[in-house]
């Protein structure tokens, strides 16, 4: 006599929650799951939002054919023509196409910048002089900050640390583009140490990129200005946050221990105070690196750099959507890719998160 055994729905039904269950705890399967959430959202609100802005690139194009003398409908006639932009379709509809295609991995083609160039090769061909000259900066800020604001820390309530915590909240406070413009202003204008044409563009015209000395200095003469305002901009900050941190390591008790033990103070500063004070600042220099990507739309302007932060100015002045979509795309990306990059770090210079993580 044979006994027929069968599994119930709601055994299967449990056991398909236990395997979904263990597979969603799994750290990594989780963190991923996290971040492609998160660029999807970003990704649905900045498609909507644009085309909330007033105005669109075919209405932009038709008012730009009427100011060179053509009537409204020879404007919109060759616009149509031109354009070949179906934006009467619903919006759920260009929703849809427009993720079909992000799958693909394919951003799309410029509306007017470009017209018919794809984004990504747009997009690309500005990237490296943003990080050029947005990466750069930030990396001497970054050394330089560290190194003043452990000085002020450990020579606290001296002359040398009034003068440097003095001096870095107030170049903290000061907007990047009033920093550029006293610099246009002083150096371009009134003392003329730079000439005013190394403070526009990236290289000189006839100046073609490669490995040569020609372009090598080129690119730092029009990177000097533009990269002082950047280093600027962002030096105050870390200069105040290193002095916190060093200041409140310079308080544990290993330190005085350190210092009872008779070790110098060169010894103190690089085994103990220093790479204790720089955790937070380390992850946080991480996360910055990812909204280099983005650039500065107002520097680049200023000093029409050709990075990606002019091209996302333009953008939004054309009303090009699909290049505006990409770079807050990529930068979205970017920024999220950094986040993990720090957790990372934290963990390599922190061996007790690395230990949390084990025990979870």
């Amino acid at each position: 006599m044979s006994v027929e055994t069968s599994t119930s729905p709601a055994t299967s039904s449990l056991t398909l929650t236990g395997i979904l269950g263990k597979i969603w705890g799994n750290f990594w399967v989780r963190t991923i799951a996290k971040k492609i959430f998160i660029v999807w959202v970003v990704v649905t609100l900045t498609f909507f939002i644009i085309r909330a802005l007033p105005g669109n690139p075919v209405e932009i194009f038709i008012i730009q054919l009427m100011d060179s003398g053509l009537s409204e409908e020879e404007a919109r006639t060759r616009a149509a023509a031109l354009m070949r932009i179906d934006l009467d379709a619903p919006l759920s509809e260009q929703y849809f196409d427009y993720m079909g295609n992000l799958i693909k991995g394919d951003l799309g083609d410029s509306y007017v910048l470009a017209r018919g160039k794809p984004v990504a090769d747009i997009i690309f061909a500005r990237l490296p002089w943003t990080l050029f000259s947005v990466g750069t900066s930030l990396l001497i800020s970054f050394v330089l900050g560290m190194f003043l604001g452990m000085l002020a820390a450990y020579k606290r309530n001296s002359w040398l640390d009034h003068l440097l915590t003095n001096f870095s909240a107030a170049i903290d406070s000061i907007p990047n583009t009033l920093t550029a413009i006293i610099l246009v202003l002083f150096l371009g204008v009134i003392w003329k140490v730079v000439p005013l044409t190394l403070m526009r563009g990236s290289l000189s015209p006839g100046v073609q990129p490669g490995f040569t000395w020609e372009f090598i200095a080129d690119l730092f003469k029009h990177y000097a200005v533009p990269g002082t305002v950047y280093v600027f901009s962002t030096l105050g900050g870390w200069m105040l946050a290193m002095r916190s941190s060093t200041s409140s390591t310079l308080g544990e008790d290993y330190v005085t221990v350190a210092r009872a033990r008779g070790l110098t103070d060169m010894r103190i500063i690089t085994a103990y105070v220093g790479r204790n004070a720089s955790l937070p600042l380390v992850t946080r220099l991480a996360i910055s690196l990812g909204f280099v990507v983005g650039g500065s739309i107002l520097i680049e302007q200023i000093f029409v750099y050709q990075g990606v932060g002019l091209l996302l100015g333009q953008a939004v002045a054309k009303r090009d959507y699909p290049v505006m979509q990409g770079i807050l795309l990529v930068t979205t990306i970017t920024v999220i890719l950094s986040t993990a990059l720090a957790d990372l770090l934290y963990g390599w210079l922190d061996p007790r998160i690395r230990i949390q993580r084990g025990v979870e």
